[in-house]
C-alpha cells in the first residue's frame, strides 16, 4: 500500500511538471481597426476564453480595410471579420472563401439624414443628394429604399464622400448618406452639436443580412480549431451580454484610446447585435440575400447556399 502511494506520487509530481500542451495558433484578420462591434473578439483574448478553448489567437488590425478575405483566400490567414453581403461577391470572383460563424446578426448600416434637415420621411428624397462611401452594394440598398417610398434612383443626386459620412452631412455637403452605422454614425453626429435620424433598410423593402461574419478558405472547414474558435467566441459574447460593465472595462484596458464617449456609447448600442449562437446558420435567410444580389445585378448566379455557407463538420 506504502509502495503504492509512493509511485502515486510520483506520477503525480511527474505530471505537475509536464509541459503544457502547446495552444494551437490562429490569426484573425479584422475589417477595420478595433472598435466595440469587435467586443467578442477582444473580450475572448483578454479573458482568456480562446486560451481555455486551445487557441492562441491573433487579432490583426487591417492596414487595408478590403484586404482581409483576400489574404485568408490566399493563405495568409485563417479568418477574416467580414460582411455577408461582400460573401457572395467573392464567391463571385471565384475566391475559396466560406462563411462560418457570425459576428453581428442585423444590419448596421443605415440611411441618415438630419433630424432639422429636410428629410422627414424617404418621400422626402426626391431632388436630393445622398452621399456614399462604396458604390455597387449601397447603390441595392438606397434603389431598394426609394422604391419603397415611390421613388427612383434618378429622383436623387449621388456624391461620393468617401468615408467621411458624418462630416459631409453635418456640414450640409448633402442631405443624406447612406452605408452610416446607425451604432456610430447617430452618435458622432450628436457629438457635432446636431441630431440625426435614421431610416433602416431591412424596414424597406431590403431582406435581413447579418452585418459581420467570419469567413475561412474551403479547405480549412473540417479545422477542429475553427469549432473551438466559435465556441469561445460564444462564451466571450455571453459574459459581455451579462456583465457589460465588466466586459467595458476590459475592453478600454487592451485599447485604452478607445475610452470616449463615441466608443462607450457605440458599446451600448452594439451588444444586443452580437450574434448570441455564432455557429448558427439561417439557411434559408441567406438564400434569400443571395437572390437580392441577384436581382440588383451584383451576382451573376445564386449559388447554393451549401456552397458558401456550410455548416461545421
Amino acid at each position: 500500500m506504502f509502495i503504492k502511494t509512493i509511485a502515486s506520487a510520483g506520477l503525480a509530481l511527474a505530471l505537475s511538471f509536464a509541459p503544457a500542451a502547446a495552444a494551437d495558433k490562429l490569426t484573425v484578420l479584422l475589417d477595420w481597426y478595433v472598435n466595440p462591434d469587435h467586443a467578442p473578439l477582444i473580450i475572448a483574448k483578454e479573458k482568456g476564453f480562446f486560451e481555455a478553448h486551445g487557441l492562441d489567437v491573433e487579432l490583426v488590425a487591417p492596414a487595408d480595410p478590403s484586404a482581409p478575405p483576400r489574404l485568408v483566400a490566399a493563405g495568409q490567414a485563417e479568418v477574416a471579420v467580414s460582411y455577408q453581403p461582400n460573401l457572395y461577391l467573392s464567391v463571385k470572383e471565384g475566391l475559396p472563401l466560406v462563411r462560418f460563424g457570425t459576428l453581428v446578426s442585423t444590419p448596421l448600416t443605415a440611411l441618415v439624414a438630419l433630424k432639422d434637415g429636410p428629410v422627414k420621411s424617404l418621400a422626402d428624397l426626391k431632388g436630393k443628394t445622398v452621399g456614399f462611401s462604396v458604390a455597387g452594394f449601397e447603390d441595392a440598398l438606397l434603389g431598394t429604399m426609394l422604391a419603397d417610398a415611390g421613388l427612383k434612383p434618378s429622383d436623387v443626386t449621388m456624391v461620393n464622400v468617401n468615408f467621411a459620412l458624418s462630416p459631409a452631412l453635418v456640414s450640409g455637403k448633402v442631405d443624406a448618406v447612406i452605408g452610416a452605422y446607425r451604432n456610430f454614425e447617430l452618435t458622432q453626429i450628436k457629438l457635432e452639436g446636431k441630431e440625426g435620424v435614421a431610416f433602416f433598410p431591412e424596414e424597406h423593402g431590403v431582406p435581413v443580412f447579418d452585418e459581420l461574419i467570419y469567413v475561412t478558405r474551403k479547405d480549412l472547414v473540417a479545422d477542429p480549431r475553427l469549432k473551438r474558435f466559435l465556441a469561445a467566441v460564444e462564451d466571450a459574447t455571453i459574459y459581455v451580454l451579462n456583465h457589460p460593465d465588466e466586459a467595458w472595462g476590459v475592453f478600454v484596458k487592451a485599447n485604452p484610446k478607445l475610452d470616449d464617449e463615441l466608443n462607450r456609447t457605440a458599446w451600448t448600442d452594439t451588444l444586443r447585435r452580437f450574434a448570441h449562437a455564432p455557429a448558427a446558420l439561417d439557411a434559408n435567410r441567406y438564400a434569400r440575400f443571395g437572390n437580392f444580389m441577384k436581382e440588383h445585378g451584383l451576382i451573376d448566379t445564386v449559388e447554393p447556399v451549401a456552397t458558401y455557407a456550410p455548416v461545421l463538420p
